[in-house]
């Protein structure tokens, strides 16, 4: 197969759940013989301090990338993220003609647009260039064109979603947010991002600290520093993300026993660096990865009860109810992100748990192997060849035939007759 992933989203390097999904699955499609490539957002690099952070990030990450010559919009970016070819461009005008010009030279058998693409613009390009061949990876509800929580509802996001071959869904409960506002059944594939193990245990409440991952007010964030500023004597630590704004990191900077952690490209190296770790998510979220991957290591996760974050805590102790975001104001922040409006929330819940967990070896230890335990069994149970066999259930339809194709097709005598017409052209 050959297979075209589209997305609003930068992937070199790749940041957020979403995009580390979508990275495994093709990395597992590639691994099995399939071509892939990637359609997405360049990077940002408008700034000396911006272009300097992303090419200290790709040494990192030891990936190859030519970047464009300036900083024109129209300009197209490449890389190579294991086998998977990434081209990127700044502008949305340009990243749509960027899709059409894939779909026609690349000929793809299924081009799957991630949902990081509010104003379902590029699902758009896909169906039009590649219709009967379109796969919609549903990961993040705020980006639907359809559906409560969505950032941007499209009076035709449901007859969009109506159009494509398929629909994946992350979680069972996302399945089910798809199925109640869009009347579309969507196939539960479970991103395989967690590896093959083993799984080194990380719990332990002598080292480590009571951590988040990208600190912003949609994930929490008042939460996360009312419970920091209540236990002075417990280390914290935070790590920014895609949503974490300049404020944002002076407030977390402002606390005497809170850490910044830098960039972390192998999630692993930031859960041994956790002994507790709080998911306040106040936005609805689609399953919660990182909920799993601290599990996994015997990390106990504190989490609110929104969206998916309750399915991915897989049946283990500390959910708290939230009062969940349910407006935005008419304005964006820096991260061009709505800025919601925050309920206030009971903070005794939480600094209740933290004070179990941190004070009490006994709980911490018990929730510690029940956490292992259930991520373990579930874990056993992704299949990494999950998406692939889910495209492989599909009846794509025919690609339109090439120009290469459509010449074959002519006689001689009319291939010869089309040659002087275009010679004429050309003299006039």
């Amino acid at each position: 197969m050959r297979v075209l992933l589209a997305a609003n989203a930068s992937y070199v390097p790749p940041r957020g759940g979403a995009t580390r999904s979508n990275l495994v699955w093709l990395g597992e499609l590639s691994a099995a013989g399939h071509e892939c490539r990637v359609v997405a957002a360049a990077p940002p690099r408008d700034t000396a301090a911006q272009r300097e952070q992303l090419e200290s990030e790709l040494r990192r990450q030891r990936i190859p990338f030519t970047p464009a010559a300036g900083l024109a919009r129209d300009a197209v970016e490449t890389a190579q993220v294991r086998d998977i070819a990434v081209y990127s461009a700044s502008g949305p005008a340009r990243r749509s003609a960027l899709l059409r010009e894939q779909i026609r030279g690349f000929q793809p058998d299924w081009v799957l647009v991630s949902s990081e693409d509010i104003g379902q613009v590029l699902l758009r390009e896909a169906l039009n260039a590649a219709p009967g061949r379109v796969v919609y990876l549903a990961h993040t509800p705020q980006f639907f064109g359809f559906g409560p929580q969505s950032w941007n509802p499209d009076p035709h996001g449901v007859e969009l979603m109506q159009a494509v071959a398929g629909i994946v869904a992350i979680g069972r409960h996302m399945a089910e947010y798809i199925q109640r506002h869009c009347g579309r059944p969507a196939a539960v594939v479970h991103p395989p991002v967690y590896g093959r193990g083993p799984w080194t245990s990380c719990a332990s409440l002598e080292g480590g600290a009571v951590a988040m991952i990208n600190p912003c007010a949609i994930k929490g964030l008042p939460i996360f520093l009312e419970v920091a500023r209540r236990f002075p004597h417990l280390p914290f630590a935070a790590l920014p993300g895609w949503g974490t704004t300049a404020a944002d990191r002076a407030a977390l900077s402002a606390l005497p026993n809170l850490t910044l952690l830098p960039p972390c490209p192998d999630i692993e190296d930031f859960l041994r660096q956790t002994r507790l770790l709080l998911m306040p998510s106040l936005w609805y979220e689609g399953f919660g990865l990182i909920v799993v991957e601290a599990m996994l290591r015997g990390i106990p996760v504190v989490s609110s009860d929104s969206g998916g974050l309750a399915e991915a805590k897989l049946g283990t102790g500390f959910v708290i109810p939230v009062r969940p975001i349910e407006s935005y104001l008419p304005e964006y922040d820096e991260h061009a992100i709505p800025r919601a409006v925050i309920p206030e929330q009971d903070i005794e819940p939480w600094t209740a748990a933290v004070e179990s967990l941190a004070a009490d070896r006994e709980v911490y230890q018990r929730e510690s192997r029940a956490a292992r335990e259930a991520a373990l069994r579930f874990v056993a149970g992704v299949r990494p060849d999950g998406l692939q066999e889910f495209l492989e259930s599909l009846a794509p339809a025919a690609a339109p035939p090439s120009p290469g194709d459509l010449l074959t097709r002519l006689s001689p005598e009319k291939r010869a007759l089309l040659l002087a017409r275009l010679r004429r052209r050309a003299a006039q």
